[in-house]
């Protein structure tokens, strides 16, 4: 199979797995496919720098998927500690709020000085997609429309200077739209329509989060649970078609 470079670009693996060996073999057999991985807490707190070496020895990019959110100072040092550590992605969580953001940019852009290499993509998280309109009103008692918060939250990650922001594609258009073309939008909650929806509330299939402005496409469990991860990445890139 030819790989689409362009398609290759979008893709984020979410290597969401219990075992240093599962995550090894998932590399192994998808690194030609996949344009970033992406390391998230569950892995990384059990193996921490051991699974971003093994990728890194692939020359493949990864995402540390650690959401940082604490004050300020905390995260300039961590923002820093994470690029120092090789992270080509990684995030915090917008509603840190300003000054959070902008030190977390500012931390990127010194240890990627250090390092005489290109700044990393800096992600804002607006609103997890586990998180309803019912948890935004009956939980959170915040009286605001969950796309419109998103929304709202992208601009002031705009205004921080980060790179771009996570959210549902149900909002990448209108995020495109309020913060330039350029202002990169990764969805996460995508599955093909083959796939079943687990957990989260708010999905789309690849093609209507690429038709709606996505940059990058955070794809979990259709791929890494499947009896054959392989297969099941080629049938992802086939249901794309050409973008």
């Amino acid at each position: 199979m030819n790989i689409n470079e362009k398609i290759k670009e979008k893709i984020v693996l979410a290597l969401d797995v219990e075992e240093l060996e599962e995550a090894k073999n998932l590399v192994d057999s998808l690194y030609p496919y996949v344009g970033t991985f992406k390391v998230g807490l569950q892995l990384y707190t059990k193996y921490g720098n051991e699974v971003i070496n093994y990728i890194s020895g692939k020359n493949s990019n990864f995402f540390l998927d650690v959401k940082l959110h604490d004050i300020p100072n905390t995260v300039e040092k961590a923002s820093e500690n994470v690029v120092l550590r090789g992270a080509n992605f990684f995030n915090v969580h917008a509603t840190g709020g300003l000054k959070m953001m902008e030190a977390a940019v500012r931390g990127a852009k010194k240890a990627s000085e250090t390092l005489g290499k290109k700044a990393p993509v800096i992600l804002a998280v607006t609103m997890l997609t586990s998180i309803s309109q019912e948890v935004m009103d009956d939980e959170f008692e915040i009286k605001a429309d969950v796309s419109e918060f998103a929304i709202r939250l992208a601009k002031l990650a705009k205004k921080a200077g980060m790179t771009g922001v996570v959210a549902s594609s149900l909002e990448a258009r209108r995020i495109k739209e309020a913060c330039g073309a350029d202002f990169k939008v990764l969805c996460p909650g995508i599955r093909p329509e083959w796939s079943a929806k687990d957990d989260q509330k708010r999905l789309a299939t690849p093609k209507f989060a690429i038709n709606e402005g996505a940059d990058y496409l955070v794809i979990g469990r259709a791929v890494t649970k499947a009896e054959s991860p392989l297969e099941a990445m080629k049938k992802i890139y086939d249901e794309i078609g050409e973008i």
